[in-house]
């Protein structure tokens, strides 16, 4: 063999070794998980409703969701009947997500438990990874429905200043619009 090509051959071998090592233990952390597909954080998101970036189409195209206009209410001269009106979105994507988050964790845990127990098959891997992407989905529009609901409450001043305010937009956009403006 040429000296070229066994030096080559070795440069390539060290390349390769960080990525064989780390696929041979990829995934032994994840042994200790109630259940294998979800991390104990993804769980605790799912049980309490949380967006987990669920509606990023929404908020990096100009479209506000309702807990962070809440959150910076002061910021956008949100008016107390459009602080009602979107708190009352919130309260219904956040049931409707927490209930849509369990059920996503009860199907994870029935598919990890039919490969723990030796019983699964085509059929039932089918059925439940069918039902799980169901209920992503689901719960993505949830969130992502709620996002349309806000903003249809706001006006277009207190989009473009969500919008500057979360960094999303240029923020002398924001210093355009008149102090105390509500609507």
């Amino acid at each position: 063999m040429h000296r070229s090509a066994l030096a080559c051959a070795a440069l390539l071998v060290c390349a390769m070794s960080p990525a064989v090592a780390q696929h041979a233990d990829g995934y032994a952390s994840f042994q200790t998980r109630d259940i294998k597909a979800l991390s104990p954080e993804q769980v605790e998101d799912l049980r309490e409703g949380r967006g987990m970036g669920l509606s990023l189409p929404a908020e990096l195209n100009g479209t506000p969701g309702p807990l962070h206009v809440l959150q910076l209410r002061e910021t956008l001269n949100i008016t107390p009947m459009q602080s009602i009106a979107i708190e009352a979105i919130r309260s219904e994507m956040s049931a409707a997500a927490r209930r849509l988050g369990a059920s996503i964790i009860d199907a994870e845990a029935e598919l990890d438990a039919a490969f723990k127990g030796g019983t699964a098959d085509e059929s039932g891997i089918r059925f439940l990874t069918q039902r799980i992407a169901g209920l992503n989905g689901e719960l993505r529009a949830t969130h992502l429905s709620a996002h349309l609901k806000t903003r249809g409450v706001l006006s277009e001043i207190q989009v473009a200043a969500y919008n500057a305010a979360r960094g999303y937009a240029d923020k002398d956009s924001a210093a355009d619009i008149p102090q105390g403006h509500k609507h």
